[in-house]
């Protein structure tokens, strides 16, 4: 599970950094030069973890981030997610490990390093958002910036024009109760039903929301219903199911959802070929062009996406989709 979290966590949070920066800090672009982009540094940071070999059971997202300033310089965010987080002994003494490390990084020095931490636990508001040490007349301050996602309740969050916002009330539906699993069968399918049907009613809450006024780039959009899709789930295949057909009424497309994942699964699949031996890349070659075919396929047969719009979902050049469609009108 703690991989499955990490993943959804880290591929979502690198579509809406700015948007995070922004809610954080809605003065922000007068200090950072957003449009220049953002540079994540995931080889730095495994390069400095502040507790090697240990494990933990809180699942934590650690990201470092080059931002730049509007003055043309460059600085460090150190971007540190508690999923489903406690109120962590040592939290405070991590942050602080992080930041003295990445300023002794050779690559990194004299660059100002600037922390947050997401919450996304229950008891987020008990976590320090310092580290203090003193002894004698010496002694460390250092402050970070926390954000615990049940300080925004859910009006606040729905009148937000902001991706995050809907990125937080994913993550708080993750804290709503499950039914416990009680002696008498038939009362736990009850209430499992009962809770369904109340996630059903805000997962369906959720999408209308990341449809609203169609303001939201499409990678954006992509993100987040993976992760309202996979972050918190139905007891229920036929509540899934119900969902997935709402989701198509919404979007006015057939199997959305599926489409959707299918991209998720080919770009992990390409993620996960990075940094491998050439032979074990040259050896699963044809089984990722066979897969990526037919993902083109389905898009050209079960979607009314125009070859230019197939092209950049599918990542594949228009030449590429325009082959296939010859071929497939061929086999026809």
């Amino acid at each position: 599970m703690k991989g499955k979290y990490d993943m959804l966590w880290k591929s979502m949070l690198e579509e809406v950094f700015e948007d995070l920066l922004r809610f954080v800090d809605p003065e922000i672009e007068k200090k950072l030069d957003i449009g220049r982009g953002f540079e994540f540094m995931d080889k730095e940071l495994a390069a400095i973890n502040p507790e090697p070999g240990e494990t933990a059971d809180t699942r934590v997202v650690d990201k470092l981030v080059k931002v730049y300033l509007r003055n043309g310089g460059e600085t460090w965010m150190l971007l540190h997610v508690e999923v489903q987080g406690e109120n962590e002994a040592g939290f405070a003494k991590r942050m602080f490990r992080y930041y003295y490390r990445l300023l002794d990084r050779k690559s990194l020095q004299d660059k100002d390093v600037a922390a947050l931490a997401i919450l996304t636990g229950r008891y987020g508001k008990k976590v320090p958002d310092k580290y203090e040490r003193r002894t004698f007349w010496g002694g460390v301050l250092y402050n970070y910036k926390t954000l615990c996602i049940t300080d925004y309740s859910n009006d606040v969050l729905k009148a937000s024009d902001n991706p995050f916002a809907i990125v937080m009330m994913v993550a708080k539906e993750a804290l709503t109760k499950r039914p416990k699993n009680n002696v008498d069968e038939k009362e736990k399918k009850r209430e499992e039903e009962i809770w369904d049907q109340k996630l059903l009613k805000q997962k369906l809450l959720i999408v209308k929301l990341l449809y609203r006024e169609a303001t939201f780039s499409e990678d954006k959009v992509r993100a987040i219903l993976v992760f309202l899709n996979n972050y918190v789930a139905f007891n229920k295949q036929e509540t899934n199911r119900i969902f997935m057909e709402q989701i198509d009424v919404i979007t006015g497309k057939k199997d959305t959802m599926g489409i959707i994942e299918q991209v998720k699964q080919i770009r992990l699949e390409e993620a996960r070929e990075v940094g491998r031996e050439e032979g074990l890349k040259t050896g699963r070659k044809e089984g990722r062009d066979e897969e990526r075919r037919l993902f083109v396929e389905n898009l050209l047969k079960d979607s009314d996406f125009a070859p230019e719009k197939i092209a950049s979902v599918a990542n594949v050049s228009l030449e590429y989709v325009n082959e296939v469609k010859v071929k497939l009108r061929a086999k026809k």
